[in-house]
């Protein structure tokens, strides 16, 4: 709907001022807007000024007003003799007061025999209705573009395509397309190369290859972006061929080389690396500095990555060395993916130096590269190295976080510093990382055993308060726990515990409960908790068995002890558990059990 009326901009008096000529045309289109305005209002009348649209109040305020006496209003042109021209529509289309009206103005001209739109008619309308989203207008713009032969400018095709693809109305988008596709012109090949980049932003690459098909079928010269695009929707497809070739083709035109080379070379170099080609990236690059073209960061982050994922360590290292003396570096990712590498070869002490290059760089050594390296230390050099390696980073100025404060606390308490683990803990928490359920596990481990039971169930409620939730690892480690400590009752509130909060005990949960009411003496306890555990399909490992052979014997149930043997037949029983069972049986003067003992575990004796 229009604006009322009287907020479009006064009508001139009769006798108006001297004009120049750029206030002379804009008091012609006013004019001649008055007038169309007018006979609109004539023609269709608005709903909102219909009476049964109004509200009560106005129908009383109404009946006791008296009418006004209607004044005469001379008869209205036709719309063939407005007189609608060309420059009429692009006037209403460079106001924002009156571009709404522009559509429908143009739909209206089209009816007078003499009206053809031209190329600027269509490009203003074009862009009114875009920044207005009027799609279904759009759509009878498409059609008469068709129709007349008269298509916008080279830019505004290509604002359509991408903006039609952008807001999903591929049905509009392809239906433009189509009406380009007969041109073979320049706004045919930007518009079918913008509606590929538009694609690509969607991440619809199957959607790109069928316009470059369909571009390349309707013979359309295809530009530098068309080619870019095209292979960016190939690598990401994993087509590492197909990127190649089209390469070649990209350097057999004239446009090569040039400045947005640069762009090209790292779509390719990425596709090669991404499909596992890291060689060929490398090559793609020295045939780039063979032809005069200097890489940028990005193409030898990218090649890097790809060659520290290839684990070529060499090859990788030199070009890290290369990139590091043009000052080429600066990417985390690539930096993860060299420490990873030299991890994983067995070189952890180069981590150091990567990680002093990052704060060389300005760069900050993320969480994940710190706790990569300290568990590297742990693995490949052992617990000391990895604090030494901890501490050396902190003197860099690196800032751990969460996981690398978990790691470490992991690595002090296996080393049984307690009290460097209590300090690295309050240092974590006082740093707002107090949510870890990792760190909590570790200390609530650690406390037991070392025997601090308080501690650690001070420690267990400290959890609960932050809302941080116990997993099955902490009730275990507070099982096992109770259970060394012979605290049954205690292990037994732990065990309901989990099971009102509905989680599910392993086989380490078992073996630790039933050890601590093994402990306190109470054997049919341990007894049901055991046949629990079997009835829920458990597997019994040699910890398991070596309480329940106890149990059994102690409880002369000889004949459970025997299917428990039986389960386990073909396992590797240590010497302890072994020479209990034997001792058992021969007790019980089982010989015939013992023989059969003897003759199938005699490999574990033999060994002892």
């Amino acid at each position: 709907m229009a604006k009322c009326y009287s907020e479009w901009p006064p009508l001139p008096p009769l006798h108006p001022p001297r004009r120049t000529p750029s206030q002379t045309s804009l008091w012609t289109i006013r004019r001649q807007l008055a007038s169309f305005v007018l006979h609109c209002s004539r023609s269709c009348a608005s709903p909102l000024l219909e009476p049964k649209n109004l509200p009560d109040e106005f129908h009383a305020v109404s009946a006791s007003t008296p009418a006004p006496v209607p004044v005469p209003v001379s008869p209205l042109p036709d719309a063939p003799k407005l007189g609608i021209s060309n420059k009429f529509i692009r006037g209403l289309c460079s106001d924002r007061q009156t571009e709404q009206l522009a559509f429908e103005c143009y739909r209206r001209a089209l009816h007078q025999p003499e009206f053809l739109p031209d190329k600027k008619t269509m490009n203003a309308l074009t862009v009114q209705l875009l920044r207005a989203k009027q799609w279904s207008s759009l759509e009878f713009l498409v059609e008469d573009f068709r129709a007349y032969g008269v298509m916008p400018e080279r830019r505004t095709c290509a604002r359509l395509v991408a903006s039609c693809v952008k807001a999903r109305k591929f049905g509009l988008a392809d239906m433009v397309l189509g009406v380009l596709e007969g041109k073979r012109g320049a706004p045919a090949a930007v518009a079918f190369s913008s509606a590929m980049q538009a694609y690509n932003k969607l991440h619809m690459y199957r959607s790109t290859l069928l316009v470059y098909e369909r571009m390349r079928a309707a013979r359309l010269s295809r530009d530098a972006d068309a080619y870019r695009a095209v292979m960016a929707a190939c690598g990401a497809l994993g087509k590492p061929e197909m990127v190649a070739s089209l390469l070649k083709q990209y350097k057999s035109h004239k446009w090569y080389p040039s400045e947005s080379c640069v762009e090209t070379y790292a779509i390719v170099c990425d596709a090669l690396g991404r499909a596992g080609r890291a060689s060929d990236a490398l090559k793609c690059l020295r045939e780039m500095e063979a032809d005069g073209i200097a890489p940028n960061a990005t193409i030898y982050s990218s090649i890097i990555r790809s060659l520290a994922d290839a684990h070529e360590s060499s090859a990788a290292e030199d070009l890290y060395n290369e990139a590091w003396k043009k000052g080429m570096l600066g990417d985390p990712d690539m930096f993860l993916k060299v420490i990873v590498m030299h991890v994983e070869a067995g070189r952890v002490e180069k981590t150091m130096g990567v990680a002093k290059d990052m704060r060389e760089t300005g760069l900050r050594v993320t969480d994940c590269i710190l706790s990569t390296i300290v568990n590297g230390f742990v693995k490949r050099r052992g617990l000391k190295p990895a604090i030494r390696a901890y501490d050396k980073l902190i003197a860099l100025g690196c800032e751990p976080g969460q996981v690398t404060y978990a790691s470490v606390i992991n690595v002090y308490c296996q080393l049984g510093r307690s009290d460097r683990a209590e300090s690295v803990f309050s240092e974590m928490i006082d740093r707002g990382f107090d949510k870890c359920v990792v760190a909590y596990g570790n200390m609530i481990s650690m406390y037991g055993k070392i025997s601090r039971a308080s501690d650690a169930m001070r420690l267990l409620a400290v959890m609960k308060k932050k809302r941080c939730e116990p997993n099955i690892w902490v009730y275990n480690s507070l099982l096992d726990m109770h259970g060394r400590l012979g605290n049954s009752r205690q292990a037994e509130k732990i065990w309901k515990e989990m099971m009102r909060r509905k989680i599910q005990p392993d086989r380490i949960s078992y073996t630790a409960i039933i050890n601590a009411f093994n402990r306190s003496g109470e054997l049919d306890r341990c007894m049901d908790l055991y046949q629990e555990f079997r009835e829920t399909g458990g597997k019994v490992d040699t910890a398991l068995a070596g309480l329940m052979v106890g149990v059994f014997s102690k409880c002369s149930r000889f004949n459970e002890l025997i299917e428990l043997l039986k389960d386990m037949q073909g396992t590797r029983l240590d010497r302890r558990l072994y020479l209990t069972v034997l001792r058992s049986l021969r007790d019980a003067g089982l010989e015939v059990h013992v023989k059969w003992l003897q003759t199938n575990f005699s490999f574990v004796e033999e060994k002892t």
